[in-house]
């Protein structure tokens, strides 16, 4: 599939890319190569392939999910500039 300068133009617009008119040509055939290079891989044969997420068939390791720390509100909460309970309170930042 061959772009003309018109083609490579409006792509160019449409993506809010400036493109100098002097560099249009060179563009459009570069453009045109790889659409060409794409339309190839449509030949290649993939039936019966099935679709995969990564290229490597790896199970990524698992932990148990346990809770392994905690239960001290108060060394958490030492900071806090203002606080209610175990909770920081903030400033309202939404008014009505």
């Amino acid at each position: 599939m061959a772009l003309d300068k018109d083609e490579v133009r409006k792509i160019a617009r449409l993506a809010r890319i400036r493109v100098p008119e002097e560099e249009l040509d060179s563009l459009a055939g570069e453009m045109s190569q790889l659409i060409d290079w794409v339309e190839q891989l449509g030949e290649v044969a993939t039936d019966g392939v099935a679709p995969m997420s990564s290229v490597v068939h790896v199970t990524l390791p698992q932990r148990d999910d346990v809770i392994n720390d905690g239960g001290y509100p108060d060394r958490v909460l030492a900071n806090a500039p203002d606080r209610v309970d175990d909770f920081y309170t903030v400033p309202k930042v939404v008014e009505q």
